[in-house]
């Protein structure tokens, strides 16, 4: 639940501590980083709903003073006295960094706003935009009612994440181990051991005995010549 004033400064501020302390253990803020321009301050004032106009003048006019005091009232920051001092200024930047830290969550910007202590142009142009979607007033000032409702949907969001990691743990490991060990040593010892020793011993003994042409043609052709002594007397 988020300050606005108006009512019982007690009560208001009661269920500013319940609020913030909810968030602030979900969210990480930057500290401030410097002090504020009286033009930032009374920005950031008019933000969250004060009556103040946005001037560079010094904060000593009565309008901003009274709006510092209704603000230091609500958050219970002590001296209550219109000035906009260090814990005054610590505390307004940290309001303005849960704003920016919900709108965050609530409207999934995209680029995130910056979770600073400024209440700039996209600050209150995401205002607009929640404003708009609940079919609010679109006047970018974060009063107590839209902060209220903010923090609401802030917190549904914030609570919600439980579901998620569930889907993706389920298909990795089953499928891996069972497909490898199956196919690589059947096939190669079966086909090598039986077709070698079958073919080379049965060819070479049958061929050799050649020896049986040679000896038949030589002695028949030479006694022969009887003829010539019978013609001489």
């Amino acid at each position: 639940m988020w300050c606005g004033f108006g009512k019982s400064s007690a009560i208001v501020a009661t269920a500013c501590v319940i609020s913030t302390s909810f968030v602030i253990s979900n969210t990480t803020f930057a500290a401030r980083q410097r002090n504020y321009t009286p033009q930032e301050f009374r920005t950031v004032l008019r933000g969250l709903g004060y009556n103040v106009k946005i001037t560079n003048t010094p904060l000593t006019d009565a309008e901003t003073k009274k709006a510092i005091s209704e603000f230091q009232k609500g958050y219970k920051l002590t001296p209550v006295d219109g000035i906009a001092g260090p814990k005054t200024q610590d505390f307004a930047a940290n309001i303005v960094q849960i704003l920016q830290a919900n709108l965050n969550a609530v409207l999934k910007t995209n680029p995130p706003l910056p979770r600073d202590q400024f209440y700039g142009p996209k600050t209150e142009a995401a205002i607009k935009e929640f404003q708009t979607k609940h079919k609010l007033e679109a006047t970018g000032i974060a009063n107590l009612a839209l902060r209220q409702k903010l923090d609401e949907e802030a917190k549904k969001v914030i609570t919600k994440p439980s579901t998620q990691p569930t889907a993706k743990p389920s298909p990795s490991p089953t499928a891996s181990p069972t497909a490898k060990p199956t196919v690589s040593p059947t096939s190669k010892p079966t086909v090598s051991p039986t077709s070698k020793p079958t073919a080379s011993p049965t060819a070479k003994p049958t061929v050799s005995p050649s020896p049986t042409a040679s000896p038949a043609t030589t002695p028949t052709t030479s006694p022969s010549p009887t003829a010539s002594p019978t013609t001489t007397p």
